[in-house]
């Protein structure tokens, strides 16, 4: 199914939306990993046959050798840690995430405005997943469901209260991660799920026997999401 699809600007941030908005039965935001674009994300709204108005905006800042991220990560430091195995970016508190959380979250309210009474879905891969997550837990914004693909916590000891108060009780959380993930490790994205279950959120772990990826599991297993958020029946004043 090929779809309407153009760039545009929401609150500062460039974006592309593909998908008829009118005719949308949900919308869903969807940020890109570190060195990503947008276009790497994008065709899922096409393949993914759901009715629902996609956006897919595009990390503010440049990332080396290419791409772009929501936060600045050394590519040599990085390359560096990953050399002496997978990691997981639970203690880390990165100095540009507040910015990057800030941006995400004026995002989502200009997209609440244009779209009143559209259930809302939030996800991501890799870094854009810690962007969402962090973003959610700092903010009283309301969403249907997200989904946490291939990544991790961050600044996990200032997440953790958030997550005890019951921030998270209820939602619907989609986590998936590849068992041979040489970036973020494995027990990074079991710990992920592990904390979201444990603070009361509905979660699906989706394991998979791959690396830092996005396969047809995943695939699959967002689609079944997406379609139970745009098929659930909604309240008419």
């Amino acid at each position: 199914m090929t779809l309407p699809e153009r760039w545009t600007e929401i609150a500062g941030l460039r974006a592309i939306e593909a998908g008829d908005r009118a005719a949308a039965k949900a919308v869903v935001v969807l940020l890109h990993g570190f060195q990503m674009r947008p276009d790497d994300l994008a065709p899922f709204a096409h393949s993914l046959g759901v009715p629902a108005w996609f956006l897919f905006p595009e990390g503010p800042l440049e990332a080396q050798p290419e791409g772009r991220a929501w936060w600045h990560i050394d590519p040599v430091a990085r390359d560096a840690s990953m050399a002496q195995g997978p990691r997981d970016f639970a203690p880390l508190h990165p100095p540009e995430l507040p910015t990057a959380r800030a941006r995400i979250d004026a995002f989502l309210g200009a997209i609440e405005v244009e779209t009143p009474g559209l259930p809302l879905v939030v996800g991501g891969f890799s870094q854009g997943g810690m962007v969402v997550l962090d973003t959610l837990l700092r903010s009283e914004r309301q969403v249907a469901a997200i989904a946490l693909l291939s990544t991790s916590r961050i600044a996990f000891d200032e997440q953790q209260p958030r997550l005890a108060a019951g921030r998270v009780r209820g939602l619907r959380c989609l986590v998936s991660h590849g068992e041979a993930d040489p970036d973020l490790g494995f027990f990074a994205g079991r710990a992920l799920a592990d904390a979201l279950a444990e603070a009361g959120a509905e979660v699906d772990w989706v394991p998979f026997d791959g690396g830092h990826e996005l396969p047809l599991v995943v695939w699959r297993a967002l689609r079944r999401l997406l379609l139970s958020v745009a098929e659930e029946p909604r309240a008419t004043s």
